[in-house]
């Protein structure tokens, strides 16, 4: 569709990006003043998705706030638009990949988990050898596992719907392309951060194993080198929720 039209610049075409950092700044406030959990490791893992959420919700708002009037003629072509045209697609289907490692990660530890020293169950990874018994922990199991499954789910279901929305909706396609971008980049928190969190939990549990052996180095090197793509990923992430427009090279 292309449009013969004059934008009028109003308050909402200034409040956009405004609106899309109250999202972040939102759910920051959020994780200040409400305790998810009384333990801090599983606090900051409520906190993820709350923070993920809280910034796909204020992309959202300022698409339902941000309506620039127009004036002039429009011409309009029948132009199919969709999401995958308006979403970096590189950077999605590595946080797609990645999310399906998140969620094999997670299963592999639910699996494994078994109580840690406390008396308190999915929290520890157990191994008997030589005639002992060692409990390490911290280790993500079912404990750990559901905050971040529930916030991966209704996450994806969250920015998947802006999505659709931003690329449905009329109005100025570079702006609809940076919508998008921090859509995505809600989501890569969402996918990334829990990435990296459970994978160097486990990385380290494997090193620390006394009888783990070859087979156990070489898992926690895996698991180190999966730590560092999603640290570096969220990061990526982080700057495409913020600063979108970074990451979008100008039409002429």
């Amino acid at each position: 569709m292309s449009n013969s039209i004059v934008g009028v610049r109003s308050w909402r075409d200034w409040a956009d990006a405004p609106l899309r950092w109250a999202g972040p700044l939102a759910g920051l406030g959020i994780n200040q003043v409400v305790a998810f959990s009384s333990e801090p490791d599983v606090d900051l893992l409520y906190a993820i998705p709350v923070f993920g959420l809280c910034s796909a919700g204020g992309v959202l708002l300022a698409d339902l706030v941000v309506h620039p009037r127009r004036r002039g003629v429009r011409e309009a072509g029948v132009v199919r638009r969709r999401v995958r045209d308006q979403i970096p697609r590189a950077l999605v289907a590595s946080l797609g990949a990645q999310a399906v490692l998140l969620v094999i990660l997670l299963a592999v530890s639910v699996g494994t988990a078994t109580v840690d020293e406390a008396g308190r169950v999915g929290r520890a990874l157990t191994e008997s050898c030589q005639g002992h018994t060692y409990v390490i922990g911290p280790w993500p199991g079912p404990y750990y596992a559901w905050p971040v499954l529930g916030g991966l789910g209704v996450g994806s279901v969250v920015c998947a719907l802006t999505l659709r929305r931003v690329t449905r909706r009329a109005g100025d396609d570079g702006r609809r392309r940076v919508r998008a971008r921090a859509t995505v980049g809600a989501w890569g928190v969402l996918v990334a951060a829990p990435l990296f969190a459970v994978s160097s939990t486990m990385a380290v549990a494997l090193d620390t194993l006394p009888c783990g052996g070859r087979a156990g180095g070489l898992g926690a090197l895996g698991l180190a080198f999966v730590a560092l793509v999603s640290a570096v990923t969220a990061g990526w992430c982080l700057v495409a929720l913020l600063v979108p427009d970074a990451h979008i090279e100008e039409r002429s």
